[in-house]
């Protein structure tokens, strides 16, 4: 993959556009929230869809020359319908949080009330975290997980809803590793007469391939992101029974955006044909496999995980226990030295900053991208304990980085020979 036109006009931006192809051929990506998408939803993303404002929907722009824009968002919304088994979709919104936006734009007025999950327990910045326009404009108040198992407490949460009688309630998350009852949260928000949204930014596509139970159908919304776990075009999506559709697509245009981004939107449609694909749900399976080999192989090294395990994509590792003076900043450094990239991530009861963190957050959706299977996983497993075991041991990070080295080998990532990604 080279960027030879880009180079002609701007060598700056090609030389670190080709460093990124490989950096991320070079490295184990394995924040929970990165994925790679193929090179046909590469190719889409860069089309001359790029050239063109379609304000408004399918059928009803403010400008002409739409009808090949028209053609693009409504297969990527039928596509939508077809994966979630949603009655309404909209494609547009730039990320997941503007997803959240809208629908928040469409059913409160500022000032009213959300209940959701504290961030440092698994939330989201967009659920309502007071630096973030939601906990600007509305009030917001939080349950959280409980500290000894890790999982929410539904009879918490209950409660505090009782109490704090919100207009929202929001189910979802960014780093919680266990499977979401939406039930659980329709019925108490039915019972304090809220909205329920569940936001499904990151399994998105484990939902879509039946991997882990959908709120479509429950919940009053759904929204997620388009990239992560279904690797389509990068952007958010919206869910909801058609009797809320006119209202969530007046809250995106004009409410909350302009032009939708149609070369995005592109993407995503190419990204949802592929996801319809019988094998999306083999890779949706071989993800939850090699998070759950991982986070076998971890544990049996001695870390502590939150809720003890995962239902998910993810692996929340709480170092408190097994390395009380290594944070999740510094591991997330050490890691990086040898070519493995993940995150440092608050844990239930967090006592240091965010930025430094007691915990990391490690996802497989990329990995499981590039063809990894269990015990592929269980070596990066392998790989991450000994690192954090031996941080400061150049040594031990030299041996680590090789083997590092040869799984990027193995596992090529848009090799030239394989013409890169092709999911078939």
């Amino acid at each position: 993959m080279n960027y030879d036109t880009v180079r002609s006009v701007d060598p700056a931006v090609a030389d670190a556009l080709e460093a990124e192809v490989d950096r991320q051929g070079d490295t184990l990506a394995m924040i929970a929230s990165e994925n790679h998408v193929s090179e046909a939803v590469l190719e889409a993303q860069s089309s001359v869809l790029t050239n063109k404002y379609a304000e408004g929907y399918p059928g009803s722009r403010y400008y002409g020359g739409c009808e090949h824009a028209d053609t693009v968002e409504q297969l990527a919304i039928d596509r939508a319908k077809e994966l979630w088994g949603a009655e309404y979709v909209n494609v547009q919104p730039h990320s997941g949080s503007q997803a959240n936006m809208a629908v928040y734009t469409a059913m409160l007025e500022p000032g009213d009330k959300i209940l959701s999950l504290d961030l440092t327990h698994g939330g989201h910045l967009s659920h309502g975290h007071p630096k973030n326009f939601a906990g600007q404009v509305y009030e917001v108040e939080n349950y959280e997980v409980d500290e000894e198992s890790g999982r929410i407490d539904f009879d918490e949460v209950r409660a505090h809803a009782e109490e704090f009688d919100p207009d929202m309630i929001v189910s979802g998350f960014s780093a919680y590793p266990r499977e979401v009852q939406w039930e659980e949260f329709q019925a108490i928000a039915d019972d304090v007469d809220a909205y329920h949204l569940s936001d499904i930014a990151h399994i998105t596509g484990l939902v879509a391939a039946g991997v882990h139970e959908s709120p479509v159908g429950v919940a009053d919304f759904v929204t997620g992101s388009t990239h992560k776990t279904i690797r389509a075009g990068r952007g958010g999506i919206v869910m909801a029974d058609e009797e809320y559709g006119d209202a969530i697509d007046s809250a995106i245009i004009p409410g909350t955006q302009g032009g939708p981004l149609m070369h995005n939107i592109a993407g995503k449609a190419v990204g949802f044909q592929e996801a319809l694909q019988p094998h999306f749900e083999e890779y949706a399976e071989q993800t939850l496999k090699n998070a759950q080999a991982l986070a076998d192989h971890l544990q049996d090294h001695g870390f502590s995980l939150v809720s003890g395990g995962t239902d998910n994509h993810l692996v929340l590792v709480d170092l408190r226990d097994s390395h009380p003076n290594v944070t999740g900043k510094e591991a997330e450094e050490a890691l990086e030295d040898v070519g493995i990239v993940l995150n440092a991530n608050t844990v239930p009861g967090e006592t240091r900053s965010p930025f430094v963190a007691s915990g990391i957050r490690a996802g497989t959706p990329a990995l499981t991208t590039r063809g990894f299977d269990e015990d592929a996983c269980e070596t990066v497993g392998h790989c991450i304990a000994e690192v954090i075991d031996n941080p400061d041991d150049e040594d031990v990070k030299a041996e680590v980085a090789e083997i590092v080295t040869g799984l990027c080998e193995e596992f090529p990532l848009y090799d030239d020979d394989t013409e890169g990604l092709v999911f078939e």
